[in-house]
């Protein structure tokens, strides 16, 4: 009997083995190194701004920013537990937990219809707005206050202000291709949720079958919070960074 080939394992962010396996496509691991992946999205103007801040002399310390300390690791706490809460939250993707969970009932194939996909896309975009300018203001608070401990630190300040501005749209682009991927899945959840209830149909003489009208749709909100949350990781992975280098004293 055949086999169908196992997939190569990812050792990427959760966000990219999770959209590999929704996606239902193979990815495997780039060859390529950081440097060559990094020479192919920086413009030549970011890679002068770049070499500056990696070359040149340390940036003067600046004077008269706040200090680091437990409010600021509070804050930062806050904003993330803020966006996690708007995921887990959300109307939207907990609309069938908040209803209750429907016993199942005799339908026909119209159960397997669901809202328009427009309505989990505009989620989608709304909650990575939030993710986008909650993070934003907490990286331009951090790097103040980092460019005021030492030269070195100064330095790594003004390197995630280049980074951030040279790489920003590229990460706007790429994450705003994730809805995209995820209205694959949903089409191919419904499909598979009419398909089974046809067979259940036909198996039945016409009859109708006892089934979970929204099982299908109640998966796919659960799959859309947990890429949502696994984005949220990766958006803040720079935050954290900043995070330990204030933490160094």
């Amino acid at each position: 009997m055949l086999q169908a080939p196992q997939r190569t394992a990812l050792s990427g962010p959760a966000l990219i083995r999770l959209l590999a396996r929704l996606a239902d496509i193979d990815v495997s691991e780039s060859r390529q190194s950081l440097s060559d992946r990094l020479s192919q999205w920086l413009g030549w103007t970011d890679a002068i701004a770049l070499s500056s801040a990696l070359n040149g002399a340390p940036p003067a310390v600046a004077a008269g920013a706040r200090v680091f300390g437990s409010a600021e690791e509070d804050e930062c706490m806050r904003v993330r537990r803020s966006l996690t809460d708007a995921v887990v939250g959300d109307s939207v993707l907990g609309a069938a937990r908040r209803r209750g969970r429907a016993p199942a009932q005799r339908v026909s194939m119209d159960a397997a219809v669901a809202p328009d996909y427009a309505v989990f896309r505009q989620r989608y975009l709304a909650i990575q707005q939030s993710m986008e300018t909650g993070v934003a203001n907490l990286r331009g608070r951090l790097r103040g206050m980092l460019a005021t401990r030492t030269p070195a630190m100064a330095r790594l300040a003004l390197l995630d202000a280049v980074m951030e501005r040279a790489l920003g749209e590229r990460e706007r682009t790429l994450l705003a291709a994730v809805p995209g991927l995820l209205a694959g899945h949903f089409e191919r959840l419904r499909e598979a949720a009419q398909q089974a209830l046809a067979a259940g149909t036909d198996a039945t003489c016409g009859q109708a079958v006892a089934v979970t009208p929204d099982g299908w749709l109640e998966v796919f909100r659960q799959d859309m919070q947990s890429v949502l949350l696994a984005e949220l990781e990766v958006r803040f992975q720079p935050v954290e960074g900043l995070l330990a280098a204030l933490r160094v004293r």
